[in-house]
């Protein structure tokens, strides 16, 4: 992803046009410099792969037209990880900027994924949510990023509400878990579903699931997420959240305020 990232003209897509709508507009999302984001994650994966700490509380800092985000505390409480592109590049360093470690391509550095053995180290903990939450909390305004390739195809049925879907294809240039993903919406053009297959985990089928979206200076978010597995049918596991994801809070910082919109969650929030 560019440096200086500008925005694309969305989709023709009247689905997209309309969760656009639904989620502030696009209008708004133009006027955003950055945000951010306080964060709870939780759930067995981590343990799993000889992660310390079971729960990670999180602020994300990121900017909202090119991908960079930090998040912090990272690893101690005077610590931060700062994740970069073109080139990508992960470090991790110290609230006075001093530098703790740092590597290029992180991506490269993952290992052959087998859930019972896998261990990440620091750095891949820090690329592979920092990756991810850029792209959850820029979405679905970064749908109409240059080189987005988005299209409505068929509904589909979730204990019976018809959820109306987007299947959108990230370029090379956005670190993201994989190209190819599909995202769920209701009939009030709510996210309720990701699906994807992240490459660091061996392609592992995912199903995202999004609830209680809230209003955060005019831009809606959603503040719970739910990770489960899904068979190839698309069926989702959810009898257990591998990864359990919860946003407190969102601040936003504008080039000019952001118009409210009675049609959206309401929730509290803080313009910069």
């Amino acid at each position: 992803m560019s440096t200086s990232l500008s925005h694309g003209k969305p989709d023709s897509s009247p689905l997209l046009a309309k969760v656009l709508t639904a989620h502030g507009g696009l209008e708004n999302w133009q006027r955003v410099r950055s945000l951010r984001a306080d964060i709870v994650l939780g759930g067995p994966f981590w343990s799993m792969l000889g992660w310390a700490h079971a729960e990670l509380k999180l602020t994300a800092s990121l900017d909202s037209r090119r991908e960079h985000i930090t998040l912090a505390p990272f690893t101690a409480p005077d610590r931060i990880a700062v994740f970069d592109v073109e080139p990508q590049r992960l470090s991790i360093q110290t609230t006075n900027g001093v530098l703790v470690e740092q590597r290029d391509d992180p991506r490269s550095s993952f290992p052959p994924f087998d859930l019972a053995t896998t261990r990440w180290d620091p750095i891949q903990v820090a690329y592979f949510l920092s990756a991810a939450h850029w792209n959850y909390l820029t979405q679905p305004f970064s749908f109409t990023y240059p080189g987005v390739d988005v299209h409505e195809i068929e509904p589909w049925d979730e204990g019976g509400q018809m959820w109306r879907r987007l299947a959108v294809r990230f370029p090379e240039t956005n670190a993201n878990h994989n190209p190819d993903q599909l995202f769920y919406y209701d009939t009030d053009f709510m996210l309720r579903r990701m699906d994807y297959a992240p490459e660091v985990t061996a392609n592992s089928p995912v199903a995202h699931y999004t609830h209680d979206p809230k209003t955060f200076d005019g831009l809606v978010f959603p503040t719970r997420r739910r990770i489960h597995t899904r068979d190839g049918d698309g069926i989702a596991d959810q009898s257990l959240a591998a990864i359990t994801l919860d946003v407190a809070k969102v601040t936003i910082e504008a080039t000019k305020p952001i118009r409210q919109s009675d049609q959206q969650p309401t929730q509290e929030g803080t313009t910069s």
